[in-house]
């Protein structure tokens, strides 16, 4: 794989966007004498999310259970893996959870535990995401792999035409990818284009702790209920899927209403390789909220909901979002900048569907995908 390509951000217009956007939300936290990190609600839904995945396990080691009911404690912990994801371990490795850095990587951490890898996690996430978001090529979440087409700069195939309905299979098996090859398949490719810097004894060191990692995580999610508690293999495997199937969809889900919809753009860089807009207002073009107003979408995934602001601000909590949002809103205006906004989750699902048709039927220019706006 060649190295990635350089790519910069031009402020072209000078625009004053951010510098003022970012003085709004400081002023909001210093006028409420509030931190911008983790309050006692943060701390409760770690809690809760916390014991939701590992209170059921714990109640299949006590009790050895019939299979039905094993599988729906799978599929409550795959709901509450979910969720650890979304709200908790998320904001511990942008460092928004806590002004401690010990503290936000031991929650970190909690990534691991379920199987996948911070450091991967980071790079593709922290790193190329949140750097280059929807820029086909360099942001890995777009990148749906050989059967899904996330990008209008993506080459077509005639198979696209069924991405909106085989798509939701790919993301069902997401979860069940990451814990299996994915890690180790982005330590080999993110250190031959250069996105992974660590030096070849540091690259070895990373394989062996994913091999620690993926060890642990199979001998106490599968070795320990089989050989310790006597489950059989067939209805532990099917509750073992049926989590990471839940996992998955609603990871999935959950990450394409904010980016892949109606109303995001996906730019290009130029011959030069820069991107002819300010990094903020590339981000407003690019990222969508949802659901705003939905007080259980709020609190489940993490303020996901508010990727506008999370893109903006990675590094204050998400039980902040809500409140800065009608700021960035304001702000936005006032600059006629667009904030993209889908009132609804089924909304928001319904317009990903329309983009995955809009993608798989033929080839569209860029300039087209900017006509459909989200209600503000």
């Amino acid at each position: 794989m060649s190295q990635k390509p350089k790519v910069k951000f031009t402020n072209k217009d000078k625009s004053k966007f951010f510098a003022t956007l970012k003085t709004n939300v400081d002023q909001y936290f210093v006028q409420n004498n509030i931190s911008k990190h983790a309050d006692a609600r943060m701390v409760l839904k770690t809690i809760t999310m916390m014991a939701a995945y590992y209170v059921p396990y714990a109640l299949l080691l006590i009790f050895h259970v019939p299979a039905l009911i094993l599988v729906g404690l799978f599929i409550i912990m795959g709901t509450a893996m979910a969720g650890i994801g979304m709200s908790v371990m998320h904001d511990a490795n942008h460092n928004a959870y806590s002004s401690n850095p010990t503290v936000n990587k031991f929650v970190g951490y909690s990534l691991n535990l379920m199987g996948g890898a911070v450091f991967n996690w980071k790079l593709q996430h922290n790193l190329l995401h949140h750097t280059y978001t929807n820029i086909n090529g360099m942001d890995d979440d777009i990148d749906g792999a050989s059967m899904m087409r996330f990008s209008p700069d993506r080459p077509y195939k005639k198979v696209f035409r069924f991405q909106y309905i085989y798509a939701f299979f790919f993301y069902a098996i997401l979860s069940l990818h990451w814990i299996t090859g994915k890690d180790f398949l982005q330590l080999i490719n993110y250190r031959k284009n250069g996105v992974n810097r660590e030096s070849k004894a540091g690259v070895y060191r990373q394989f062996a702790t994913l091999l620690w990692i993926k060890g642990f995580y199979y001998f106490y999610m599968l070795f320990i209920p089989i050989y310790f508690f006597h489950y059989s293999i067939g209805p532990l495997i099917l509750g073992f899927v049926s989590l990471h199937v839940v996992c998955g969809l609603i990871l999935s889900v959950v990450f394409q209403l904010a980016h892949t919809v109606q109303g995001t753009t996906f730019p290009m860089p130029n011959n030069s390789g820069e991107i002819e807009n300010d990094w903020a207002i590339h981000q407003m073009n690019t990222t969508a909220d949802f659901a705003r107003d939905n007080a259980f979408v709020n609190w489940y995934v993490g303020g996901l909901n508010f990727q506008v602001e999370h893109h903006l601000f990675p590094g204050i909590c998400h039980v902040h979002y809500r409140a800065i949002s009608d700021i960035v809103k304001s702000t936005a205006e006032e600059f006629d900048v667009p904030y993209l906004d889908n009132p609804t989750f089924w909304g928001a699902v319904g317009s990903h569907i329309a983009i995955l048709k809009y993608f798989g039927t033929e080839e569209h220019p860029v300039a087209e995908l900017g006509k459909t706006k989200f209600a503000a």
